[in-house]
């Protein structure tokens, strides 16, 4: 008799929870944060409810064309009508933290230009509360990507100085409200990554760009990002300078930043190869990380840019020095590096700047399994490189992996093959034992949160790309573990879990 479809992924899923080394939660700390992590656009919905006003996203994603699939994130996955369902599915897998980010729009519809709003502070509130009653620590980020519409309209947002007001005040109401409970805060998400999308590619809001970069209506490639990246920079000190000064101390808890960051490795083993992943390197973590922990921008930056990168005064840097007391680092791929500035080739787009080329193949073998995203690919020996690299660079700052997860594409019908993900298993498997392996060479890092609790909204590609433990049927907005949901609450709740490959029938 033959096997049936749901018969063999059952197989194939204890299968993959039996490896050649025994990999249990006891290979990390006790207090070593396992979580699950969101952010507010992309799961809230609700936009128009609670007296929230339009976020940039909100009037981004209602202009055609500037989705993947058209579709917004109005209604998402209904977070927030749903936020104790979605409370209890973390509960349900034993995570001991929730990254989340609260929205800009909600707490302060107007920034400082109107009053803090009561029901979008109860909101959170309610979820802070919910999740401490579980067990849960809050692990809160105070800008995902979204801002008032209003900053953008009055000012340009991240290309101006006034934002730095308007986030002090944005940090000061939520420690206020929410750091008597809050012991974990990051001021921004990948401002290295979405600077480059929203003002060098056009991809995010606002929307601006230049040739050859990209073509938009407005806007200039070569130098604004550079510019909004510096306001948040200093946005960041000042929020970090408000917590120290005036909250710090009573309220116990610590702040940090996030970055992202591929890792880089040379093509070939030319010098040119080697100094261009240097660069690589440079231009992303160390961009934000560098003028914060070291006092400036890297070398290889302005070398590269010259009078495109701005200026820190004197006193921005005296405001600047380490501010933060931890990094987070949301790392998901790794790619090949080759020189594109001793000599010809054609310029990768996301890394233009730093005048090189990536590529995912090597001798015309892939660096890793492909997934559904263009140039990430399942690379686990690139977390503990990442992770070492900014243990030596910033001498071992404490460190928490913010965001690892696996893309799977989406047609938006269900299927036994998004539901039974032994793909993203391997993935998380294999991710944490190489972290596991950083720490055991000293690295201090503090948790791990897997991108994503649900599948949500991913920016531009809408909701044609899924990352969640938990599927959700946008229509229905039902919930369904996936087995990779399985596998995680398996591994937190102590059994010791292997990863064979072999087609042999084994049990836990």
């Amino acid at each position: 008799m033959g096997i049936n479809k749901k018969t063999l992924a059952i197989t194939l899923f204890f299968q993959l929870l039996s490896s050649v080394a025994c990999f249990s939660r006891s290979d990390f700390t006790s207090t070593f944060l396992f979580g699950t992590a969101t952010s507010s656009y992309q799961i809230e919905g609700a936009y128009l409810e609670g007296n929230k006003s339009l976020s940039n996203w909100d009037v981004f994603t209602h202009l055609p064309g500037k989705i993947k699939d058209g579709r917004t994130g109005d209604i998402a996955d209904d977070h927030y009508h749903r936020y104790m369902e979605d409370i209890s599915l973390m509960h349900s897998l034993g995570v001991n933290s929730y990254r989340f980010s609260m929205s800009w729009s909600r707490i302060l519809p107007r920034g400082r230009f109107g009053d803090v709003n009561p029901v979008g502070i109860k909101f959170y509130n309610r979820i802070i509360d919910s999740l401490l009653i579980k067990g849960i620590q809050p692990f809160v980020t105070l800008n995902h990507f979204d801002v008032p519409q209003e900053l953008e309209d009055r000012y340009g947002s991240w290309l101006s100085p006034q934002i730095r007001e308007d986030f002090g005040h944005l940090a000061e109401v939520c420690f206020k409200e929410f750091g008597d409970r809050v012991k974990f805060w990051t001021t921004f998400n990948e401002p290295n990554l979405f600077v480059k999308f929203s003002y060098a590619f056009g991809k995010y809001p606002p929307g601006r760009c230049s040739e050859p970069y990209a073509n938009c209506t407005t806007g200039d490639s070569e130098v604004e990002p550079y510019i909004a990246a510096h306001n948040i920079i200093l946005s960041h000190a000042t929020a970090v300078d408000i917590y120290r000064k005036n909250y710090q101390v009573k309220q116990g808890g610590s702040i940090g930043i996030v970055i992202t960051s591929k890792w880089y490795e040379p093509l070939t083993n030319s010098t040119a190869d080697c100094l261009a992943t240097q660069r690589a390197l440079s231009f992303e973590g160390p961009w934000i990380l560098d003028p914060i922990l070291l006092g400036d921008y890297p070398s290889e930056m302005h070398e590269v840019l010259g009078s495109r990168l701005p200026i820190f005064t004197y006193e921005e840097k005296k405001l600047l020095l380490n501010k933060l007391d931890f990094i987070g680092i949301n790392h998901y791929s790794t790619n090949y590096v080759m020189d594109c500035m001793l000599s010809s080739c054609d310029l990768d787009g996301y890394m233009r700047d730093a005048l090189i080329a990536t590529t995912g193949y090597k001798d015309g073998v892939l660096i890793g399994e492909p997934t559904a995203l263009p140039t990430y690919y399942a690379v686990p020996y690139g977390i503990e490189k990442m992770v070492r690299y900014i243990m030596e660079r910033y001498n071992n700052v404490p460190m928490y992996i913010t965001e690892n997860g696996y893309a799977q594409g989406s047609s938006g019908a269900f299927t036994k093959e998004l539901i039974n993900d032994t793909e993203r298993i391997k993935f998380m498997h294999s991710y944490l034992t190489f972290l596991s392996a950083a720490i055991s060479q000293g690295a201090d890092v503090r948790g791990y949160f897997s991108w994503s609790l649900l599948d949500n909204f991913e920016w531009a590609f809408g909701y044609t790309v899924r990352f969640g433990l938990f599927h959700v049927d946008y229509k229905t907005q039902r919930r369904t573990p996936k087995l990779s949901a399985k596998w995680y609450k398996k591994f937190l709740s102590g059994k010791k879990l292997q990863l064979r490959t072999s087609t042999q029938n084994n049990e836990i």
